[in-house]
């Protein structure tokens, strides 16, 4: 599955020093990843392909915290 191989890419990437457009094409990217992992699990059910939107998930969960910076109370 080359969707796998590029979730597995993407995951073991570093995200470090990126500029803002960087992170929100590094966002984008990995909300096309999990939509297309997603199409694929909604056929299988594969319990593999559940931990890696999780994971994939997670991912861009920082990247959009970094993006959209700490709320100031």
């Amino acid at each position: 599955m080359d969707l796998l191989l590029e979730a597995e890419q993407f995951e073991k990437a570093k995200m470090s020093h990126m500029s803002t457009s960087d992170r929100v094409v590094a966002s984008r990217k990995a909300k096309a990843l999990i939509l297309a992992i997603n199409k694929v699990y909604k056929k299988t059910k594969d319990a593999h392909l559940m931990e890696v939107m999780k994971v994939l998930t997670e991912k861009k969960r920082k990247i959009e915290k970094r993006i959209k910076g700490v709320p100031r109370v």
